[in-house]
């Protein structure tokens, strides 16, 4: 456990600076900030001595202990995770004027989210039942075709950098202060932190390009960006991803599917041609914003942005990044599949590794770890870094805390993740809960199969739909959330799920191209202001509370991932019913789930529990429903209703 450093600083600050705050009370923050029980409404305080307040409340609490585990972050097993997107989480009308100024109100405050913010609401997730707080990226933000009027989080500008946004201005302190007085703050209250980053692209204006132009990829500024509407002849001389025919995608995809990269097909003469060397350092400068290099023979070259990783997929380009150039080599001087993500044989080899680029990658999170006491990381876009890197990078975390945790985002094969060393993945699990006959055959592939390590279990992420806005709406949220408690899996709390929130903060995974159309980069929270709705009346902050409480008394079996420890079934005559059983390895039952996945219709139930008691209590609603003769259990389920058992002797 960490010693208090930077949180008396924040303390003394606060404290000095209420002493001549007076008695207006202008400053308003949501009721569950203050008491997760009492009414969500927004509730006038006064910002300096409530925020001292609730400093000092922490710091005066008993020390909780963290999780614990194996080495090489075996904790992650216990995790219980909330997943905060800082700037949103704890974005709020603070003075009431109807909009999130920006980037801060008539008296100085900030109203989009700050680290002080979210240690304010440690208590909160503590009531909620969450050990373990997981922050999308907090790194500097670039602003060089910045998508949204906030810009991407995944557009890093420096990884070392926390982005200054993110810090109180009224304290007068860094973000480095405040975001080591959150750290300081959760482990003291037992709970561990996870950040995620991104290590092969950074934003068009990286802080690293002046530095180190070798390290990125080029092109003739004369070259045009490629429009959806530009003729195909014109296409191929403009820049976008590289256009292969239906042939050579077929051959290519035959190849990477088969894992060949000695043979994989390059882009047409026509692309590569529009890549230029990186000018020489003395050479680059920024205009407007925007990087510029010139080269040797007077030409101006610009950063290439970047773009989909997988042949032939279409998804509108990433702009606003560009990709880390890892390795060398003459004849690889352009970016397509076979150079950032499949990388080629002649390509991959130990003499074409930019190594210092490795090193300064390899360095990001061991700073973290003696900066600010990291627990763990989630690596985004893992899958597509070479695996002497990933391997570099998680020997340099762990000589820095030999329990340090890595989490992967892996929708392809799981056991790749476990060779490569990571403890828990998201995969495709939240996509999979929705479709009703579809959710059934994901849980009965757990029950027969299993998973080789933990996943996310949650209804939603920020790339997904809201639960709340699928068909079913909050009565779905409830339903998924229980049956998330029952599985082996880690409960992942999507931060504003347990709010109702409806809006998606990004259209990147299961969205028609309608759907994605209705939802440009200015009115999406991934990229722009935006507010999680803290004052709704009907939520599911209690919901969520009562699940992961009945989890935490069975949380040894319920986080185990022996298959012989999950029975899933289907009511015989009544498929759209199903049960969860959880047992001991060797068959006797704890907890038993019963759910309807008919989101709009009730739906009788009928089915005879051999060696139960008479009469069971249903934990979520407190219902006692007795069995009839023969050990038989009949009742009505509700649309989308879940009832937990507990059947331990």
């Amino acid at each position: 456990m960490s010693e208090f450093v930077a949180l008396p600083r924040v303390l003394a600050r606060l404290t000095e600076l209420a002493k001549s705050a007076g008695r207006s009370r202008s400053y308003a923050v949501p009721g569950l900030w203050i008491d997760p029980t009492g009414s969500p409404r927004r509730q006038l305080v006064e910002p300096f001595r409530f925020y001292r307040d609730r400093v000092q409340s922490i710091m005066a609490g008993p020390a909780q202990p963290l999780i614990s585990g194996p080495p090489d972050g075996g904790w992650s097993r216990r995790a219980v995770v909330y997943n905060c997107f800082a700037r949103a989480t704890t974005a709020f009308d603070h003075d009431g004027d109807g909009e999130v100024a920006y980037p801060v109100n008539g008296q100085g405050w900030r109203e989009t989210g700050t680290f002080l913010k979210c240690l304010a609401l440690l208590p909160y997730w503590r009531w909620l039942g969450i050990n373990t707080v997981y922050f999308l990226p907090i790194t500097a933000v670039g602003q060089d075709s910045k998508k949204g009027n906030l810009g991407s989080p995944f557009g890093i500008r420096n990884p070392y950098r926390l982005d200054e946004n993110l810090s109180e201005p009224r304290l007068g302190l860094d973000v480095e202060t405040e975001f080591k007085a959150f750290v300081e703050a959760a482990h003291h209250q037992g709970i561990r932190v996870v950040l995620e980053f991104v290590l092969r692209t950074a934003s068009r204006d990286a802080d690293w390009v002046a530095e180190h132009p070798e390290w990125f990829y080029w092109i003739d500024a004369r070259i045009a960006d490629r429009t959806p509407d530009m003729p195909l002849a014109a296409a191929h001389h403009a820049y976008g991803a590289p256009l292969f025919s239906p042939d050579e995608l077929s051959y290519i995809h035959n190849e990477v599917g088969a894992g060949r990269t000695d043979r994989l097909l390059p882009p047409p003469a026509a692309y590569c041609g529009l890549f230029t060397p990186p000018p020489d350092p003395a050479r680059v400068e920024m205009v407007d914003g925007r990087w510029f290099g010139r080269l040797a023979d007077g030409r101006i070259a610009r950063i290439a942005s970047a773009f989909s990783d997988w042949p032939g997929d279409m998804q509108p380009p990433w702009t606003d990044v560009t990709y880390l150039r890892l390795y060398d080599h003459p004849a690889f001087n352009y970016i397509a599949y076979n150079t950032v993500r499949f990388y080629d044989g002649s390509l991959a080899q130990p003499q074409c590794i930019v190594q210092p680029l490795w090193e300064r990658i390899a360095g990001v999170i061991p700073h973290y770890e003696r900066t600010y006491d990291i627990d763990g990381v989630m690596i985004d876009m893992g899958h597509a870094l070479p695996s002497a890197l990933k391997q570099q990078i998680i020997a340099a975390a762990h000589a820095v805390k030999s329990d340090f945790a890595f989490w992967a985002e892996n929708f392809d094969s799981p056991q790749t993740s476990v060779r490569e060393g990571y403890k828990a993945i998201v995969n495709s699990f939240p996509m999979n809960l929705h479709p009703q006959f579809q959710a059934a055959d994901y849980l009965s592939f757990l029950a027969h199969q299993g998973m080789p390590l933990h996943f996310m279990a949650t209804p939603e992420t920020h790339n997904t739909a809201r639960a709340a806005s699928r068909a079913g709406g909050q009565a779905y949220s409830r339903y998924a959330w229980a049956t998330c408690g029952a599985l082996p899996g880690l409960p992942f709390v999507h931060s504003g799920f347990e709010l109702g929130a409806t809006e998606p903060l990004n259209t990147g995974i299961g969205f028609s191209a309608e759907e994605a159309a209705r939802f440009p980069a200015d009115q999406l929270g991934l990229f722009s202001i935006t507010t999680y709705p803290w004052e709704r009346a009907q939520n599911l902050v209690s919901w969520v509370r009562t699940v992961l409480a009945l989890r935490a008394r069975q949380a040894e079996l319920l986080s185990d991932l022996d298959p012989a420890t999950m029975v899933f079934a289907r009511l015989p005559g009544n498929p759209v019913i199903f049960a969860i059983v959880r047992q001991t390895p060797q068959g006797e039952p704890r907890v038993i789930l019963l759910a309807n996945s008919d989101y709009f219709h009730p739906q009788a139930v009928d089915v005879v529990l051999p060696g139960l008691p008479d009469a069971l209590t249903d934990l979520l609603s407190g219902s006692v429903i007795k069995l009839g003769h023969g050990q038989r259990l009949q009742m009505v389920l509700a649309p989308a209703q879940a009832v937990w058992f507990d059947v331990a002797p």
